[in-house]
């Protein structure tokens, strides 16, 4: 596993003397990468500790969650099964990557309604499942529960001390939950929502107790899995002089909220940052569909 902390230098931190650096999590692996790869480790070792060979989990159409557990079961010896959100991709997921990927590591989709996947957490739906595919271990949308929690929480080492501020793309909270409970605490540490609302904070108090930590809401942009023109510049922009590639859903939107509240001077100078780069290249294939569907730029590969 290689992870290395990689210094960012650009004109806007230089002017506002503020030292940025990203922790590459998404070089642990090319399939199960950044916070996947923490959230499944303890997931998978409870699934083996309790004699289980089949994991059961759930996820939408350009999941790295999905794409993660399927790879993470192949090579671990389970099968796999993917309750996947919307039932019209029952005819046609063949063309969409991220399944397609899944599916050639072994995993079986069962395609539901949005309306019956907003209920997938009620225990009418799991003894539905167990029904119908027998005992298995249920790993929750997008990785997060207490297991997935403290894999999260081994981001940070103790070469990590050092920075004031770390940044964290938020879909569920899992990683971000983690990172709280590791952080020192005199660090700050800022979540970037990819989702509208403020929900969230209530799932994340479910794993913390510490007060040093805060949800940045307004950079989403329109909400989980929604792209603008201006991000797909921004992240094109930022790979050509950094060298990293971003991807839309989660990192793009968290780096585009760092460098708008250094331009807005809302970091005090001399400030060290450390931005957590959670992986999720592998949606990139699948955006870049979407986008050119759309006649709008795509992203850099």
């Amino acid at each position: 596993m290689y992870i290395e902390n990689q210094p960012v230098n650009l004109p806007i931190l230089i002017e506002k003397q503020i030292t940025l650096t990203i922790r590459r999590e998404d070089l642990i692996h090319p399939v199960i990468s950044g916070n996947k790869y923490r959230k499944l480790k303890y997931n998978l070792l409870a699934a083996k500790a309790q004699g289980c060979k089949t994991l059961l989990t759930f996820g939408g159409a350009y999941s790295n969650h999905i794409a993660a557990t399927a790879y993470a079961a192949k090579l671990n010896g389970f099968d796999s099964i993917g309750i996947i959100r919307g039932e019209e991709l029952s005819t046609r997921w063949e063309a969409n990557f991220t399944l397609k990927l899944a599916y050639e590591h072994g995993m079986r989709f069962k395609f539901i309604s949005r309306e019956a996947y907003r209920n997938k957490s009620s225990e009418t739906f799991k003894e539905q499942l167990q029904i119908e595919f027998g005992t298995h271990y249920l790993i929750p949308e997008g990785g997060t529960n207490a297991l997935a929690v403290k894999g999260c929480e081994e981001i940070l080492t103790s070469k990590n001390k050092g920075y004031d501020v770390i940044c964290c793309s938020v879909g569920t909270g899992g990683t971000l939950a983690g990172i709280i409970n590791a952080s020192e605490p005199s660090q700050r540490v800022l979540g970037f929502s990819s989702l509208k609302g403020d929900f969230l904070t209530e799932d994340i108090r479910n794993f913390v107790s510490k007060e040093n930590w805060k949800l940045q809401p307004d950079y989403h942009f329109g909400g989980y899995a929604k792209v603008s023109e201006a991000l797909v510049h921004f992240i094109n922009d930022f790979k050509q002089q950094t060298k990293i590639p971003l991807d839309p859903i989660y990192t793009g939107k968290m780096m585009f909220g760092i460098l708008d509240l250094v331009q807005k001077d809302e970091f005090k100078p001399n400030t060290k940052i450390l931005a957590i780069h959670t992986g999720g290249l592998q949606g990139i294939i699948g955006m870049n569909n979407r986008l050119k569907k759309k006649n709008l730029p795509q992203i850099e590969i």
